[in-house]
């Protein structure tokens, strides 16, 4: 194994440097969407990476937005926010504070606020036409998206209202209980498909009638898909957690089209999200599960040679993450890294921070080894068992920034609401 270390000591460009990041830049200036990855959902540096690195790309490569692994309603608010939609919210901090679907701390943190009041004071230069955007592309939202299609379907005396309420009223006696949807509809055939599917239909064939102001239109289908495609999300979970995974991921990447045809043939978009779901799935053990992910499906949809993928990692450090699901987050102390993993050999390389990016001369990285993976649910003294991703580093990314050792996330304060 000495020879991965040497060669990532021959390989790796040390992020010390303000200009660190721009051979990155020039291999992205090309490609459709540049996915930006990160090892939790906790770790302040990634974000504050992922920030520098999308206001780049967006002032110097004409990048049109940033869509992130997040509800499309909550998002929505920030969307409005940040182009001047929105007459109610002061600031950035108060619109990240609207955001209760638990993990809150994904999105609502100290590191997003700089960047949204920076994408919203670069708005207020630019033409309504060229303005960045702002989205959510995750399928979790189904009530919420259910109530803004309702919400906006009588605010415009719509004849689809009576099919919206419908599907509505399909799903009111689950209480907004995903897990009591899915057990109904997958053992007792007691679910809302039939419903959904006939809302989702009437309003893409109708969509021409909804205004496109203030991306009403876009709004208005986005919801759509995502009710149909949550119902069959959480009717498959409780069966089969591989094909629900695929289902999320294809949803993802479904959103994803829509907001880069709503921006036109020339747009390009940046995409935050973890990297069990950028890093190309054909190069880790989740393929031999049956499963796909975004960077997979984005790969197979444009051409590799339009998709630019970067993982992140790190040693060791803090992170912000939960002890079960729904539980309050707590700072929780990372460990160095396990034995002969991806990580520990880019630490014995050299105790820095670097980025590597991946081509024909780094060959000697092509090995299947474990790559870390934490989710909003974590425990360090199990990570062993169940938080390293067999991974073939350069098939998976383009690149790979590695952070030697990382501090957690700063959540904001707010009042949580379960799934």
């Amino acid at each position: 194994m000495d020879k991965i270390v040497q060669a990532i000591r021959q390989s790796a460009i040390p992020l010390t440097k303000n200009d660190g990041y721009s051979i990155l830049l020039e291999k992205a200036a090309q490609v459709k969407h540049v996915l930006l990855g990160e090892s939790s959902h906790g770790t302040s540096e990634f974000y504050k990476i992922r920030a520098q690195l999308s206001k780049r790309l967006i002032e110097d490569l004409g990048y049109s937005f940033i869509a992130v692994e997040g509800d499309w309603p909550a998002c929505q608010k920030v969307n409005r926010y940040i182009k001047g939609y929105d007459q109610v919210h002061k600031n950035a901090r108060e619109v990240l504070s609207t955001f209760h679907r638990w993990p809150t701390w994904m999105w609502a943190n100290e590191e997003m606020i700089e960047l949204i009041e920076w994408i919203k004071e670069l708005n207020l230069k630019r033409p309504k036409n060229n303005q960045v955007g702002f989205y959510g592309i995750d399928v979790y939202s189904l009530w919420e998206s259910m109530e803004e299609i309702i919400h906006y379907l009588e605010k415009i005396n719509s004849p689809d209202i009576e099919k919206a309420k419908k599907a509505f009223a399909c799903f009111e006696p689950f209480n907004r209980e995903a897990q009591m949807y899915g057990v109904s509809a997958a053992f007792y055939s007691e679910d809302c498909h039939d419903e959904v599917i006939q809302l989702l239909t009437e309003i893409v064939t109708n969509k021409e009638k909804y205004t496109s102001l203030e991306e009403s239109q876009l709004n208005l289908e986005v919801n759509a898909l995502i009710t149909a495609n949550a119902e069959n999300y959480y009717r498959t979970m409780v069966v089969n957690d591989n094909e629900s995974w695929n289902i999320r991921d294809q949803h993802m990447v479904e959103v994803l089209n829509k907001i880069s045809s709503f921006y036109g043939q020339e747009s390009k978009g940046i995409i935050w999200e973890h990297n069990t779901h950028v890093g190309d799935a054909r190069a880790t053990d989740m393929t031999d599960a049956g499963m796909v992910n975004v960077g997979q499906i984005v790969r197979e949809q444009l051409g590799t040679e339009n998709v630019f993928i970067v993982g992140f990692g790190t040693h060791r450090g803090t992170v912000i993450a939960a002890d079960a699901w729904g539980d309050d987050f707590k700072k929780i102390v990372v460990p160095s890294a396990q034995e002969e993993s991806w990580e520990d050999f880019l630490h014995k390389a050299g105790p820095y921070d670097k980025m590597i990016i991946f081509s024909e001369n780094t060959s000697e990285f092509n090995k299947r080894m474990g790559h870390r993976a934490i989710g909003v649910v974590y425990d360090p003294r199990y990570e062993h068992f169940g938080n390293y991703v067999p991974s073939i580093l350069p098939q998976r990314y383009n690149a790979f920034i590695y952070v030697d050792s990382s501090n957690a996330l700063q959540p904001l304060k707010l009042e949580k609401i379960y799934i």
